[in-house]
């Protein structure tokens, strides 16, 4: 495992959305995304978040990378997920991340059974809160669920009580 982060679209652009994108880079240094969940982000749009999500690629931490993926290997996983989880799980495998930021259901289970280390929006919020980034994992969670963020009851309890709020 090296400290390389690998994103999907989904988080980044809550994180963004919530003004909490810049935590990742304060933890962990250069995000890198796959130029599918670049088109995600959407950034040519006026959509919240778009600005934020802008600024961190143009300053050079949210690098996108256009790597050479197995055709066969992309159809397969596109049976099951989007494109833009597709490329970050195999970016994630090609780069063999410190762990990839994925939320969606389908792709963390096919990140998982590929071995690949994941971590999910909630998963960051309490590590940030760990290493001293933020005090509290409750206003950035009232947030998220704001915006409309799905995040089942039963997880923003896990995700309480192990922050102890």
């Amino acid at each position: 495992m090296n400290s390389i982060v690998v994103a999907d679209a989904g988080p980044l652009i809550a994180l963004a959305k919530i003004e909490y994108l810049n935590i990742i880079h304060n933890m962990y240094g250069d995000i890198l995304i796959p130029t599918a969940v670049f088109k995600e982000l959407a950034i040519e749009t006026n959509k919240p978040g778009v600005a934020i999500l802008k600024t961190a690629i143009s300053d050079g931490w949210l690098k996108v990378v256009n790597p050479e993926f197995s055709l066969k290997e992309k159809s397969l996983l596109q049976l099951l997920l989007d494109k833009g989880e597709t490329e970050a799980i195999l970016l994630a495998e090609l780069v063999n991340c410190r762990f990839l930021l994925i939320d969606e259901r389908k792709g963390r289970a096919v990140a998982k059974k590929r071995g690949i280390p994941i971590v999910g929006i909630c998963g960051l919020l309490l590590l940030a809160k760990e290493k001293g980034f933020i005090s509290k994992v409750m206003p950035p969670l009232n947030n998220l669920l704001n915006i409309g963020y799905r995040i089942s009851p039963k997880l923003i309890s896990q995700v309480l009580d192990r922050a102890q709020e």
